[in-house]
């Protein structure tokens, strides 16, 4: 009989398995995700429905593995192919993991985080509560009434409040997600932090850039696509990127663009300066926009795009 002892750590039995990160849009699933891993996988922006698909984050620690499932957020308005689509991805995902996060926002409930509660009860799995943004929690001494008040609405395993911009307070939150995790051996390499691949999050780099620099203006059906992608030929040592941004009408083109092309150019820069970050050498980028009608409304346009079911 082989020893526990004897085994390197890919094989040795550790708490390992997956938490998806499931709450209404806006509530801070991504940049907790973040903050967990002490690196960006999953982008963010103030704007609703920022993650459209389902990613994985990977947090080694000794004796764990969490791979946490960020979600796109629940939402009841599903107006468009896209808004169902995300629905979907997030509701399915909830039986296929092993602990559910529900993410929610201090001292408010509404309609969409009832809806999100009723899909993780219908799941079946752990729920672990966490509480988040208390650091905006005014007056104090309301807190502790909601949390009661929470708790009362299901068998949470775990009652967390947390502040996800501020890693102190979630130093001991991989602890408690462990606890319901099963044991079994690490499912990723002790180095991968993520499995999306280099064009994914490229494209997704590029569109958090957008998102940030247009905020209301932005038009809701933008995609990221990655045409070319690999070493630069002329420079060496240099990634070399092509990337196109499809936008729903003509007259958002011009949004985009912006007069004299100076809101293209601006969030060129600053992508580059991301992905260079995140892939840790300098980089060329090419950016075009072009139009494709009512993609977003379109499944087959979505399956292109890379939004599968």
């Amino acid at each position: 009989m082989t020893d526990e002892t004897d085994l390197s750590p890919a094989e040795a039995k550790v708490r390992c398995g997956f938490a998806a990160l499931a709450g209404r849009p806006n509530v801070g699933k991504s940049t907790l995700l973040n903050a967990l891993l002490g690196q960006k996988v999953s982008i963010v922006s103030p704007k609703p429905q920022t993650t459209r698909t389902r990613i994985h984050g990977v947090l080694n620690r000794p004796g764990m593995q969490i791979t946490f499932v960020d979600l796109p957020g629940i939402h009841a308005k599903q107006p468009r192919a896209m808004n169902r689509y995300m629905n979907r991805t997030a509701i399915s995902s909830l039986a296929d993991v092993d602990v559910n996060l529900f993410v929610v926002e201090a001292l408010r409930w509404t309609d969409e985080d009832e809806r999100v509660l009723e899909a993780l009860k219908q799941a079946g799995l752990p729920i672990v509560l966490l509480i988040n943004k208390v650091d905006r929690a005014h007056p104090r001494g309301r807190l502790l009434p909601y949390i009661e008040q929470l708790a009362q609405k299901a068998a949470f395993v775990e009652i967390v409040p947390i502040t996800a911009t501020r890693s102190a307070s979630l130093d001991k939150l991989p602890e408690i997600i462990a606890k319901h995790l099963p044991e079994q051996p690490r499912i990723f390499p002790d180095g991968q932090v993520t499995d999306s691949p280099d064009h994914f999050m490229a494209a997704e780099l590029i569109r958090e850039k957008l998102m940030l620099r247009l905020q209301e203006e932005l038009p809701y059906g933008l995609v990221v696509e990655i045409e070319g992608m690999g070493d630069s030929e002329d420079e060496p040592g240099k990634l070399f990127v092509q990337a196109v941004i499809w936008v729903e009408r003509a007259g958002q083109k011009a949004i985009v663009i912006g007069k004299g092309g100076e809101l293209l150019k601006t969030v060129g820069r600053q992508a580059r300066l991301d992905l260079k970050a995140h892939f840790g050498r300098p980089v060329h980028l090419e950016l075009w926009v072009k139009v494709k009608e009512g993609w977003s409304d379109d499944e087959n346009a979505m399956r292109k795009f890379g939004y599968e079911s």
